[in-house]
């Protein structure tokens, strides 16, 4: 099972639109890494989001690259400060692979729980609109097989 957790684009300042949408900055960060993971065909069987404007729209724009199996869903429990537990306990038993598009401190925390057991230190630099991609191995670890971030490409 693999897992991509992505930190939603860039976002307007709170004082320009309360709804905080993308940036234009954070929309074609996001549709830069989303071309670049194109030709990868992923395939994903769900995209989970916060259903906050900024991470709605950011999960669209992987949508329409990767393979999706269902619709994108808005789900409770990934907000910035929610807690990480039940979402690693309910990863720990699913089978099929997903996209999670979050905020921070969520998905730092989550990947930290997932890689080493503790939700701090961070152990992964995210970057708005970045993909980091972990699988689970065949023992239920958690690994790291990939980061691709917007800075990375031309």
């Amino acid at each position: 099972m693999r897992l991509y957790l992505v930190q939603h684009g860039k976002a307007l300042p709170e004082e320009q639109d309360p709804q905080r949408p993308l940036a234009p900055e954070g929309r074609q960060e996001a549709e830069k890494v989303a071309h670049f993971l194109k030709p990868l065909g992923l395939t994903v069987a769900r995209v989970w989001h916060s259903g906050k404007a900024r991470a709605w729209q950011t999960a669209q724009i992987y949508a329409e690259v990767l393979t999706v199996g269902q619709e994108l869903t808005a789900r409770d429990g990934l907000n910035p400060n929610d807690d990480v537990a039940p979402l690693r306990d309910e990863l720990a038993i699913a089978a099929e692979d997903t996209m999670l598009v979050g905020h921070m401190p969520f998905v730092d925390k989550l990947a930290a729980l997932l890689l080493t057991g503790r939700e701090s230190p961070s152990v992964i630099a995210f970057k708005n609109a970045g993909v980091v991609c972990l699988g689970r191995t065949e023992d239920s670890r958690w690994q790291v097989e990939w980061i691709i971030t917007p800075d990375l490409l031309p």
